[in-house]
């Protein structure tokens, strides 16, 4: 979501000063790549890039693929195959053992649901959604590129009639949450790109101390939103923390009245306060929030427990497994930089629904490519 906030953000700039801009979206790949279907990249007629579509090896030649259809007017797909020799003698080099397709669409503000104007429904609140977009493998084909926003018991946004055809696969997708590549029409090769995005990662982190500020400014980096909570004002300040979207300050109760949690909700409880943290994690086993992080020994959490028992509280199995303590993955952390980048590095793979270990280990494929489902 980071990188299409970033897009957005840049199409408003360009459109201030004027500029025609083409945006290029990956929408199926074959074997292997750096970046998989739903990775986009911004143009601008001046050459400013947004976001990317690989590891760099790419950018270049689509670059001018991109000016070309701003120029043009048009959309255009571009298959980008490292097997190819022809790929080869460009320079490209993309040593990725995979065919990459690219949508290259022209941004026309004259259009009401133009690609940019869907992406833009996504801001609109903190709810999952799918973007659905059309491209034909058969040459000169119509090119109609992104055509469907929808979101649960809300009402499609769409540029092509067409869009209506996939209103039952993307409710699908959003159930699954799982993004798909699918043949639409048999005869013109057409194909859609249906993705699901879910919205941004929620932080919320309990305490201001000093050893927050690394973790904020990690966390500002890829684009999680940032909540701080606190029971000392003079520590919870936008001075102190300008990369929070949200500053709470008062008893657990009271901030926690101000948080709204869903499921992209993550929680990290390290004041150094002990009273607090402990009301604050008692509080937290109410709710649904997939994760609770909290900073310390074992010791410290087991203490934790103890109180929380002699109050009454039974820890349930499903709420101990939504307990990480200590916090964050075992690399050896030491300063709060360190321990800064073990907890982000613990939550990413929380999300992800992985273990955090090294991909050295890992014998298939690193990255999930988004399945090719049959009609």
């Amino acid at each position: 979501m980071k990188e299409i906030t970033e897009i957005l953000n840049a199409y408003s700039q360009a459109k201030l000063e004027g500029k025609k801009a083409a945006l290029a979206t990956v929408v199926k790949v074959e074997g292997s790549s750096y970046r998989q279907p739903g990775a986009r990249m911004l143009v601008i007629e001046d050459g400013f890039l947004t976001g990317a579509i690989s590891g760099g090896c790419l950018e270049g030649d689509a670059l001018r693929k991109a000016l070309l259809s701003i120029h043009q007017q048009q959309n255009k797909l571009i298959i980008y195959n490292t097997n190819n020799d022809d790929d080869l003698e460009l320079g490209l080099q993309l040593g990725c053992n995979g065919v990459v397709h690219i949508l290259f669409e022209y941004i026309d503000d004259n259009i009401q649901n133009n690609p940019i104007h869907l992406l833009q429904q996504l801001q609109a609140e903190r709810k999952p959604a799918i973007i659905a977009t059309l491209f034909s493998l058969k040459k000169q084909a119509k090119q109609s590129g992104t055509v469907l926003f929808y979101r649960e018991n809300t009402e499609p946004v769409y540029h092509d009639s067409i869009a209506l055809q996939l209103i039952t696969d993307a409710k699908q997708v959003l159930s699954k949450k799982l993004t798909i590549v699918k043949e639409i029409e048999e005869n013109t090769e057409t194909e859609a790109l249906i993705e699901y995005i879910s919205p941004p990662v929620s932080l919320v982190i309990v305490g201001a101390g000093n050893d927050v500020q690394p973790l904020v400014k990690m966390v500002e980096i890829i684009g999680w939103e940032i909540t701080i909570a606190e029971g000392r004002a003079t520590h919870a300040t936008k001075k102190r923390f300008p990369e929070a979207k949200n500053i709470q300050v008062g008893k657990p109760e009271t901030v926690l009245e101000n948080i709204n949690i869903d499921s992209q909700t993550y929680f990290v409880l390290i004041t150094h306060n002990y009273k607090y943290d402990l009301a604050m994690l008692k509080l937290l086993l109410q709710t649904n929030c997939n994760y609770i992080g909290i900073l310390g020994p074992k010791t410290k959490l087991n203490r934790m427990f103890d109180d929380l028992y002699n109050e009454g509280i039974k820890i349930t199995e499903e709420q101990l497994n939504r307990i990480y303590g200590p916090i964050g993955l075992d690399i050896g952390a030491e300063t709060s930089e360190e321990i800064a980048l073990s907890i982000m590095a613990e939550i990413k793979a929380v999300i992800s629904g992985k273990t955090g270990t090294s991909l050295k280990y890992k014998t298939g494929k690193i990255h999930t490519t988004a399945p090719y489902a049959e009609s």
